[in-house]
């Protein structure tokens, strides 16, 4: 069905004081024209920042998107934003740049290529280092160009000149040079300490990158002698160093200090006491096993309890009695509560509703487990970066995400940056085969050791976690530009991704940025919600209620799908989004286009309105004052409403009644046409061009109101 303008401009065409432009379709057909208007505009170079110290310019650097993977809608939402803000400070004529990227992705691509292998009957054992890596370079090549297109298809008027990948050479040198700098500040260390491993992907996080997942499991409390202990995970029993008691609890004093028997291999442990342990949890008396147990850790650092692993990191029993060896942690677990009933050893099983970490890649459960990792100590670093904010060097457009920003910031660990996979940028530190230590370069490989002068090194098999690579993007990415970037575009004006990575990449970006440049990365954190469904649902494959974005625009255009992602909510919200909302927002690009069919062809009296002028311009002001606040969705809603009722309805009618004059009435509608250009690109583009300009709309200057 098509929208009522359609109908009417129909009528409008036996008007006796106009007629409607038999050039132009009656239906607007987005098919015709998308992609032969975004090589006008890319041909043009427009996407390019035209530099003046006249004006201040207007940055941003896009959140690269995975570049092994199709753009969801998420995305979608995301070049929607950005692109409105970038095509509008174009038109006001300040030098605006949006610079393009990629992002390796790290373990999410090596995940994915993994299980393109499984479908093959292969695992990543079975290729060597360097043709894995070969492989998924590959691979995530191919898919680059597909991810490229999709968002030339959405309209993003981002400069393809400045494109970067998070792999190019000179941004892996970028960051070398930051992990050198961090390491010879005593920022960087390589330590044992108790990590969050994922046994399936094979890999260790940080302590971002946990999904915390409540569930239901079972409690077993255990007879240990004297005290009884109270445990999730009794399959971890044979790591066990100590049973410790809150000093406060008035039940262990008697038996403090002296040792208990663990069951099953009837080892000693002694019983000690720490203010960590909650003494309203289970019995009050918490088996210490360090090896699996970051709080466990935390008391035995503090005690100098030996650490023991039971279960290594292809989640397997090790160091256990024979029975035990070689199963997976779940099915000992099940051996051991066997084990211990038939001994009377197991008292009794309660359910306990309680947090577990889960993989944020596989949604499996993750292992603590101790390994040597290399680390960064985010004290100081994150105290800089809540400074920054506090002053509001930084400004968090919605207020709520700030305090949260301040809350991670504050309650930060050192931060585990080495994975152990292929994919991605590998650790620059070398191993001495003589004294075993650490020889940290900025990428070039050392000839010999720092401390012992030995030549014989071997490079650490890690690589980087993604986060801290990306976490360098702002700068990395305009210091290895064209030539004066980093000069005229460093701080960036906004950065817009999507709330939920605020604690992974955001914050990291602010403290690094500090670091390495003594400015904060970006003046302004715009954050977007999420894409949801219809009925406020998460869109998931698993779902069955993904929105694929390039569908939507092949079949409704570009234009619909953006200002249907925009609509209705403040950026910050999550946003529901359907079909029918898209369709709509079609209605209204052929709203547009057929007020452009009578428009370009009325010849009406000439007579000046000034109430149609000062509305006009009202118009306009009120526009640029949402515009400039951010406030995206305010903006377009008025337009809406403007256009439709009081251009379309009113203006329109009034100018067939000879109120409003051919002049004043064209005028006002170019002037839409530039205020909807930002939100609708495609479609104002291309009715500016049957009206015969010359000069492309997206460099048209913005109306003054």
């Amino acid at each position: 069905m098509e929208p009522p303008l359609s109908r009417k401009a129909d009528s409008i065409a036996h008007a006796s004081k106009g007629q409607v432009n038999t050039q132009m379709d009656t239906v607007y057909n987005h098919r015709l024209y998308e992609e032969d208007i975004y090589k006008k505009w890319e041909n043009s170079g427009a996407f390019s920042p035209k530099l003046t110290n006249l004006k201040p310019p207007f940055t941003i650097i896009m959140p690269p998107p995975n570049a092994s993977d199709c753009l969801h809608v998420g995305h979608a939402r995301e070049v929607a934003t950005q692109d409105a803000l970038i095509r509008y400070h174009r038109m006001k004529g300040e030098p605006t740049l949006w610079l393009p990227g990629a992002d390796h992705a790290g373990i999410e691509t090596q995940f994915v290529f993994e299980k393109k292998l499984k479908e093959k009957g292969k695992s990543r054992f079975d290729f060597d280092r360097d043709t894995l890596y070969k492989m998924i370079w590959d691979d995530v090549q191919n898919n680059k160009k597909t991810m490229e297109a999709q968002l030339r298809r959405l309209g993003a008027s981002c400069d393809w000149t400045r494109f970067k990948f998070t792999l190019d050479p000179k941004i892996v040198r970028i960051v070398y040079k930051t992990f050198k700098n961090l390491y010879d500040d005593g920022f960087i260390y390589r330590g044992e300490r108790i990590v969050n491993y994922c046994p399936r992907c094979g890999t260790s996080y940080s302590q971002l990158e946990v999904e915390s997942v409540e569930r239901e499991d079972n409690l077993y409390y255990i007879n240990y002698g004297p005290v009884t202990i109270a445990t999730t995970r009794p399959e971890t029993i044979f790591a066990d160093v100590a049973v410790a008691v809150n000093p406060k609890d008035k039940r262990y004093e008697k038996v403090l200090g002296s040792n208990v028997k663990i069951p099953l291999i009837n080892r000693d442990i002694p019983i000690i006491s720490d203010n960590l342990v909650d003494k309203d949890f289970g019995t009050g008396a918490l088996k210490i096993t360090p090896g699996h147990d970051q709080t466990d850790f935390e008391i035995g650092t503090t005690h100098k309890l030996q650490i023991i692993s039971v279960i290594d990191e292809k989640g397997e029993m090790i160091n256990t009695p024979q029975k035990y060896i070689g199963m997976k942690a779940e099915v000992a677990r099940e051996e051991v509560i066997k084990d211990l009933a038939a001994e009377g050893k197991l008292i009794k099983i309660e359910k306990i509703h309680h947090v577990v970490g889960t993989c944020y890649r596989d949604r499996g459960v993750l292992e603590p487990t101790v390994s040597k990792q290399w680390f960064i100590k985010v004290e100081t670093l994150a105290k800089k970066a809540s400074e920054s904010i506090k002053r509001k060097e930084v400004r968090f457009v919605a207020k709520q995400y700030e305090k949260i920003a301040l809350h991670w910031l504050s309650n930060l660990r050192d931060w585990n940056i080495s994975r152990q996979i292929v994919w991605g940028i590998r650790i620059p530190a070398w191993r001495c085969e003589k004294c075993l230590e650490w020889t940290v370069s900025d990428g070039t490989e050392p000839s010999e050791c720092y401390g012992c002068k030995h030549n014989k090194l071997v490079q650490d098999e890690d690589t980087f976690d993604t986060w801290f690579s990306s976490g360098q993007w702002p700068f990395a990415t305009l210091k290895t530009s064209k030539p004066g970037d980093f000069e005229h575009f460093y701080p960036t004006s906004v950065m817009a991704p999507s709330y939920d990575i605020l604690p992974f990449w955001v914050i990291r970006m602010i403290m690094l940025g500090l670091y390495q440049t003594a400015k904060v990365p970006f003046t302004d954190v715009l954050l977007h919600g999420l894409v949801r469904d219809k009925n406020g649902i998460k869109i998931s494959k698993s779902k069955g209620n993904v929105i694929e974005p390039i569908e939507m625009s092949n079949k409704y255009g570009a234009d619909a799908l953006r200002v249907a992602l925009i609509w209705g909510v403040l950026i910050e919200n999550d946003n529901s989004l359907s079909e029918e909302n898209i369709n709509s927002q079609r209605k209204f690009s052929n709203k547009i286009w057929n007020a452009a069919r009578f428009v370009t062809q009325f010849t009406g009296e000439t007579k000046k309105n000034s109430e149609f002028d000062a509305h006009i311009k009202n118009v306009i002001h009120e526009v640029t004052k949402h515009l400039d606040k951010y406030r995206l969705s305010q903006a377009v809603e008025l337009l809406y409403a403007e256009f439709w009722h009081w251009y379309c309805d009113g203006a329109i009618e009034s100018a067939k009644n000879g109120v409003i004059g051919t002049t004043q009435l064209k005028s006002g509608f170019e002037t839409f046409l530039k205020l909807l250009h930002p939100f609708m690109p495609f479609v104002t583009e291309q009715i500016w061009l049957e009206m015969g300009h010359k000069e492309l709309l997206i460099t048209a200057a913005w109306p003054k109101g």
